[in-house]
């Protein structure tokens, strides 16, 4: 399965956060599955640093890195295509997320209930 993690997912993994089942801890160490990480989610999680609402280590991306995940770019495919989606959720990065899972055939990690409004397939966490 290509799964593609969600923002607050990303962080609760690389923290080893008591927020993430075992299951899902299982899923994402599963080496049969291809984990996914947007650029938009390293962009998302370096301006919540930048405003004072996120701590992240000096090393964040290194230790991103040596997740063995998949990052992928925003392609200006995907961004276009955000504009054909419903407004069901106003969050652009959430929003372009979605965009790369239906272009993608990527299945979205999440714990955010309103991605389940658009037809994207969801795995919750």
């Amino acid at each position: 399965m290509n799964i593609l993690l969600d923002t607050h997912v990303c962080l609760w993994w690389l923290d080893n956060s008591t927020a993430l089942k075992k299951e899902i801890k299982d899923v994402i160490s599963n080496i049969d599955n291809v984990i996914i990480v947007s650029a938009v989610v390293i962009w998302e999680i370096r301006i919540k640093q930048a405003i004072g609402k996120l701590e992240i280590p000096p090393d964040f991306f290194e230790v991103l890195t040596q997740q063995g995940f998949e990052i992928i770019p925003i392609a200006a495919e995907d961004a276009y295509k955000v504009g054909d989606l419903p407004l069901h959720h106003r969050d652009p990065f959430d929003r372009m997320l979605i965009a790369q899972a239906k272009s993608g055939g990527f299945t979205i990690l999440t714990h955010d209930k309103e991605f389940t409004k658009y037809d994207v397939p969801i795995l919750t966490a």
